[in-house]
């Protein structure tokens, strides 16, 4: 078994696992906010641009 310190001092190399989840959370929200008003909001108002 590895000291407490050698683990300590390993170098980060899982950082890029953060920004892969990150980066597909804020798309999903982006797409469910313009899917919600493209969807829900825009009948709404489409017979204004008409």
């Amino acid at each position: 078994m590895l000291p407490p310190m050698t683990l300590a001092a390993a170098p980060v190399w899982h950082y890029w696992i953060g920004v892969a989840i990150a980066l597909p959370t804020v798309g999903l929200v982006l797409a469910t906010i313009v899917g919600y008003v493209v969807k829900v909001v825009g009948p709404k108002y489409a017979g204004r641009n008409r």
